[in-house]
């Protein structure tokens, strides 16, 4: 069984809340300041969840460097309340950054969710087959 520290659970909680944050600033029409406030309370929950060290190589990794350039561009963009085109370039970092997580998630979320129509769009999403032949 894994064992969960104190810091990983402030971690999750901080992520939460910065998740919950960015998307009530978009809500609200793109309020930088709830913006702001929700990345930074993500990247610091981020760095509780995994620590500050593999976080730092997470981001800075030769072939994500691209990808971390863009995400935390648009994290200055929005932090310098210019919260729109920030949005759009720290998303696209965000899908370059975590594109190998994806088909992993919507697996996940395939096997969670039980119904039908939604089951085989996730599965084909996955890239895995629920067929049994």
């Amino acid at each position: 069984m894994i064992t969960i520290t104190e810091f990983q659970k402030i971690g999750v909680g901080l992520s939460g809340f910065g998740m919950f944050f960015v998307l009530f600033g978009i809500l609200l029409y793109f309020d930088s300041v709830l913006l702001a406030f929700g990345n930074i309370l993500f990247l610091s929950g981020l760095a509780f969840i995994i620590g500050l060290r593999r976080t730092a190589h997470f981001f800075f990794q030769r072939q994500k460097l691209r990808s971390s350039a863009f995400f935390l561009g648009g994290v200055a963009l929005v932090l310098l309340r210019w919260p729109r085109i920030g949005m759009l370039v720290e998303t696209y970092g965000f899908v370059l950054l975590f594109k190998s997580f994806f088909p992993m998630a919507f697996g996940f979320l395939a096997t969670v969710l039980n119904i039908p129509f939604l089951t085989t769009i996730l599965n084909r999403l996955s890239g895995s087959s629920s067929s049994m032949v």
